[in-house]
């Protein structure tokens, strides 16, 4: 049987981007916390080669959609890819304000540290290394990974706080740092942003970051990242800027089956950042973009 001329490109397409990377398992959910009856879930991306004999690096990876909207799927091209170099990736449900509700993001922030707080506790099961357990997000998904590797506090009263849920790095896609005046969300967290912002509680046991941000993002003004990147060198820790000139709010996204410029270079870029802390090796094996 002919195929017709489109379905052979979508094929060879399927087929190059299978040689560029390989396939990971198919993800799996487990439930992480209940509240009432509702069940939040985490959805799991393991490399595909066999178990390794030493624990695996992990990221967990927090969807954006201003604390109000947005899926755990957000980060499924980006998962695949890094359980591709050898870690265990996972996609967080978190619980979602009421657009129309004016209440700030407790519940979103409790739901990401329970969540860091599990995948720590279940470590040894899921064969991640609890020492190398990275946060990342995308706009107020990055807010949350922030929080969790900034900020001491807002803790769901249910969680045992013996066990940390700070991250040993973070990975930021145009990123809600600054709730303070003048920042994003100040309407929600008015007068408490001190334990909501994370860009009020840089200090210097905070974990190394790589942010990446577009300079026409209508949402995070490249000011504020250069401010929250002088704070964390000022105090001693490691903060990676990458700026990309045009690009709007959310450019880092997986567009279509090549993916996008964007998505091809912040992944790239959080590769060579990995493996500067020894989480990963060798090049990216994401093929470059054309220019």
């Amino acid at each position: 049987m002919r195929l017709p001329l489109l379905a052979l490109l979508i094929l060879g397409a399927a087929a190059t981007a299978s040689a560029a990377v390989p396939t990971p398992e198919a993800r799996e959910s487990r439930v992480y916390k209940r509240v009432g009856d509702r069940e939040l879930k985490l959805y799991i991306t393991r490399p595909a080669d066999a178990p390794s004999a030493a624990p695996r690096p992990a990221i967990v990876f927090f969807h954006g959609g201003g604390w109000t909207g947005g899926a755990p799927t957000q980060f499924d091209e980006q998962s695949r890819y890094f359980a591709s170099r050898g870690l265990v990736c996972i996609q967080v449900q978190y619980r979602l304000l009421e657009a129309k509700s004016a209440h700030p993001p407790d519940v979103c922030i409790h739901d990401a540290r329970s969540a860091l707080r599990w995948v720590r506790t279940h470590a040894g099961e899921l064969g991640i290394d609890p020492a190398r357990i990275a946060a990342a997000g995308g706009s107020a998904g990055g807010h949350l990974a922030a929080h969790a590797g900034l900020v001491d506090g807002v803790d769901d009263p249910a969680d045992d706080r013996k066990i940390s849920a700070k991250p040993a790095a973070l990975i930021l896609f145009n990123p809600v740092l600054d709730n303070g005046p003048g920042g994003w969300g100040t309407a929600r967290v008015g007068a408490r942003f001190p334990e909501l912002s994370p860009a009020h509680n840089v200090s210097r046991d905070d974990p190394p970051a790589v942010v990446f941000l577009g300079t026409k993002d209508n949402l995070i003004p490249v000011a504020t990242l250069e401010r929250f990147r002088a704070a964390m060198r000022q105090a001693g820790v490691r903060c990676d800027l990458h700026l990309y000139e045009g690009e709007g709010h959310g450019f880092f996204n997986h567009r279509g089956p090549g993916g996008g410029k964007a998505y091809a270079l912040t992944v790239r870029e959080a590769d060579r950042f990995l493996a500067s802390l020894g989480w990963v090796r060798g090049e990216p094996t994401l093929p470059a973009p054309a220019p």
